[in-house]
């Protein structure tokens, strides 16, 4: 998942206050400390994260005076001086790369994974002054939208503009307008209060699902088909009983593999209570909110206002695009449905009208293929060593992409866990980009997979402006007795993430804006979703495993398998993220007043009528997708299918083939948000894209 930064809706507006820009010429003094300057290497990134927590406040007072006298300096030029350079590059300039905008994107970073409570409680605070800031300096700033308004109507149709800079105009223009600032004041007004209140808001369903650390205690008994490795590494109450977390290791093996059904139920219903009751509240308001906003701003909906800049461009588009996938998979889900149950393993019991129950579903999964095909995801998991299979990964990504990765040490970051990556072109040295990777989970930690850009990548005036991102995830530890190892969903996490970081490191373009994920949310999904495609290619999967203990790459008899079995649930994988799609449009139509948990539970006996309904499950209030990707969460299907018509078109010439990869750099991830995606897809695949690959992939297709 691409991190988001503001829980309003819009697009490149928005979009561009996600991310970071450059200041405009003649803004800065040679006095002044900018944080860009840092960037350049790995010390000065390291400098830009290691602030106390007592000097947040003061650093974002002198940072928002700065981009306050910037944006005044956009406003006062004379209508008939305006150029592109002083009045739209500066505007994209302050809301990408200025102090404020990079000091927002460092502080998001502290707040989800900084221990120091002191620091992520002033990183929060500061973070609400600054999308304020924005709020009210951007989104609501009438003097900045006719001083925009004015360059595009007059000197900018005598100007020489290249394309990228006329799509910025026309994008930006049309969110001036979608923000609503040509509603008269007091109207305007409103809109300023609640979008300040749902920033708000966002913060805090996120900042509950990421501090919420509950646990169940069970003796050991109750732990059986849990390998001795992992029970003896979890940590136990004073009377001995084993503490289960809700963190996502410990969860997925306890799903996947404790043969006691009771242990799966509690664990189960802990997971899919995080952030209860406090999130639902929360999120009522957002739903209550976020539709008020959208009808003061002339929409019906939120959805209809959230969707009306993405590909899709209505909910009613995306709904139908979802029901048809839906209404594919039913045939494919009945076969799932029969063959996992045929059998059925001694801790599985069906409803009396018969139903899986949720906790049971992945333990079947793992059973059915540990008894049909003597599978088991934790042998195959000891194939994956960390430090060998990441290694692997990056080399993939230096065959194929033209890049270059250097491991480096660094002290004096948020803890001692992150790793930091020098991301080089290939064939110059050239430095593109700056990762740093905390990829363990620990208390307070966000709790989710997700990648953060800091710094954009910027290409300007012949000089690069390296990207510096952030890829989060929570995988297993190592032991005193193994190495970290990561499941095939683990490196499979760590493929999508990074995809993500690439498209960062590699959307390089001229306008701060448009750089790297900024790209539409609905389209932002399909670079991370391809690269997960490699890990069912044969000869990858044996490039990139390693048994920990021997070397040995995966048997030819084990892969086999496993791409045997790539569709054996793919048919549930559709409709389960159809009805999350559902779910969040459900949400936000027309109407202020919702109940999340009566809308969750219709959609759920509606649509996937084969698994009993969970009373307890409040599931919607740790859905964090629900605050910063709103409506748009049908964008994971919507790009997956254009994803797998780019990775089929791609397998035809070679998985580390370089000269179909510098062709998808170019047409594709190299363009960032520049372009019209159509464009891209259109451009890179020399026709228009098709949903065949993807339902031939999935299985979907009727015979």
């Amino acid at each position: 998942m691409r991190s988001a930064v503001l829980y309003i809706a819009g697009g490149l507006l928005v979009g561009l206050l996600l991310v970071n820009m450059k200041f405009c010429s003649g803004m800065r003094t040679m006095k002044d400390k900018q944080l860009i300057d840092q960037v350049e290497n790995v010390e000065g990134v390291v400098d830009l994260f290691a602030i106390p927590a007592a000097a947040i406040p003061q650093k974002t007072d002198d940072y928002l005076k700065e981009a306050q006298n910037q944006l005044d300096q956009i406003i006062a030029i004379p209508d008939d001086q305006r150029t592109f350079a002083n009045t739209a590059n500066a505007l994209d300039r302050v809301v990408g790369l200025s102090n404020a905008a990079i000091a927002e994107h460092i502080y998001e970073g502290l707040e989800l994974l900084s221990p120091d409570e002191a620091v992520r409680n002033a990183a929060h605070s500061a973070v609400i002054r600054l999308r304020d800031f924005w709020v009210d300096q951007i989104m609501n700033n009438k003097k900045l939208y006719q001083a925009f308004k004015a360059y595009v109507e007059g000197n900018a149709k005598d100007e020489s503009l290249n394309a990228e800079q006329r799509y910025f105009l026309a994008e930006t223009m049309k969110d001036f307008k979608r923000a609503g600032l040509n509603l008269p004041d007091e109207k305007l007004k409103q809109v300023k209060k609640l979008q300040k209140e749902l920033t708000v808001l966002g913060l805090a369903f996120s900042r509950n699902i990421a501090q919420d650390n509950r646990t169940i205690a069970v003796p050991r008994a109750v732990l059986a088909g849990l390998e001795d490795d992992f029970i003896d590494n979890l940590k136990q109450t004073d009377d001995g009983l084993y503490i289960l977390g809700v963190d996502y290791p410990t969860y997925f093996n306890v799903m996947e593999h404790c043969a006691v059904e009771d242990t799966r139920r509690q664990l189960h219903r802990e997971f899919n209570n995080r952030a209860y009751p406090v999130n639902e509240d929360v999120l009522k308001q957002i739903i209550t909110k976020r539709d008020e906003l959208a009808r003061l701003l002339g929409f019906s909906s939120y959805a209809q206002l959230d969707i009306d800049s993405q590909m899709a461009k209505t909910p009613e588009r995306s709904r139908q695009f979802i029901a048809d996938l839906i209404d594919k998979s039913q045939d494919k889900v009945k076969e799932e449905i029969e063959r996992l149950t045929a059998t059925l393993p001694a801790s599985v019991e069906l409803t009396a009208d018969g139903k899986i129950k949720p906790w049971d579903f992945a333990y079947l999964k793992a059973m059915y293929k540990k008894e049909q095909f003597d599978l088991d995801e934790r042998i195959i998991a000891e194939y994956f060593p960390m430090e060998k299979t990441i290694d692997e990964l990056l080399d993939i990504y230096r065959q194929f992409l033209g890049v270059d990765f250097q491991e480096v040490p660094a002290t004096g970051l948020w803890h001692d866990d992150v790793k930091v990556i020098k991301v080089l072109s290939k064939d110059q040295g050239k430095l593109l980009g700056i990762l740093l990777l905390d990829l363990y989970p620990r208390p307070n930690k966000y709790s989710h997979a997700a990648h953060l850009t800091v710094v954009p990548a910027v290409y300007e005036s012949g000089k690069y402006i390296p990207d510096v991102s952030i890829v989060m995830a929570n995988f297993p530890k190592s032991t005193p007795t193994k190495p970290s190892i990561l499941t095939r969903h683990d490196v499979s996490t760590f493929f999508h993430e990074f995809g993500h970081a690439l498209h960062a490191l590699l959307g390089r373009t001229m306008l701060a804006s448009f750089a790297g994920t900024n790209t539409k949310t609905d389209f932002v999904e399909l670079p991370s979703q391809m690269l997960e495609e490699w890990l069912w290619d044969k000869a990858i999967l044996k490039k990139i495993s390693g048994h920990y203990k021997t070397g040995e790459p995966l048997p030819d008899e084990m892969i086999d398998k496993i791409l045997k079995l790539k569709r054996l649930t793919s048919g549930s994988f559709v409709r389960q993220q159809g009805y999350l799609s559902l779910l969040a449009l459900d949400y936000y139509k027309e109407g202020a007043q919702k109940d999340p948990y009566q809308i969750m539970k219709r959609l759920h006996e509606q649509l996937i009528k084969n698994i009993l309904f969970e009373p307890a499950n409040h599931f919607y209030a740790s859905f964090g997708h629900l605050t910063d990707y709103g409506a748009k969460y049908y964008g994971y299907l919507w790009s997956k299918v254009f994803a797998l018509d780019l990775f089929d078109e791609i397998k035809k010439h070679g998985l580390l083939n370089p000269v179909i990869g510098q062709k998808y750099v170019r047409e594709v991830i190299g363009k960032g948000g520049s372009q019209d995606p159509n464009e891209l897809l259109r451009n890179f695949l020399g026709r228009e894209p098709s949903n065949s690959a993807f339902l031939k992939d999935m299985g979907l297709l009727k015979s």
